[in-house]
């Protein structure tokens, strides 16, 4: 077994509350084997032109900070093991949203050598945004509804 990138998030205080729809959306971004496409409609959307964090939402670089996972790409063999770990290392209730066709169903590569699957293969979607590449509007559209703005 290959050794622990990260150890698991340490559990909520007593009594702590995290609320959903709520404020801000801080997502780590995880490229689990895409084409990059999904990422330049990402960097869109969060640039100036589109500006989610208009909204609150924004892409974190610890899962330790992050309210959930943004996945975009099909799940490699050999990403499907880190995938989970980050998703690990999410603070309690985390969210996972699966970005662009391939997250969703595998698309042109679904068939491919050391291809695992879709997202929903390795850990189970919250919200899912379709699209070869989903379009900026359809990200942040998708996002503000956990962000709550």
């Amino acid at each position: 077994m290959a050794p622990r990138v990260a150890e698991p998030a340490p559990p909520p205080p007593p009594r702590a509350e995290r609320r959903r729809g709520y404020g801000s959306l801080q997502l780590r971004h995880v490229d689990a084997g895409s084409c990059n496409g999904c990422e330049v409609e990402i960097a869109n959307a969060l640039g100036p032109v589109y500006d989610a964090s208009r909204y609150g939402i924004s892409l974190v670089a610890s899962p330790r900070h992050a309210d959930g996972l943004l996945v975009t790409g099909v799940v490699t063999a050999n990403m499907a093991g880190p995938l989970g770990r980050t998703l690990e290392a999410v603070p309690a209730p985390a969210i996972v949203i699966a970005c662009g066709d391939c997250a969703l169903n595998g698309g042109v590569v679904a068939a491919g050598f050391g291809v695992v699957g879709p997202v929903a293969a390795v850990v189970a979607p919250t919200a899912e945004i379709p699209g070869c590449p989903p379009h900026p509007d359809a990200i942040i559209a998708a996002l503000r509804r956990y962000s709550g703005r």
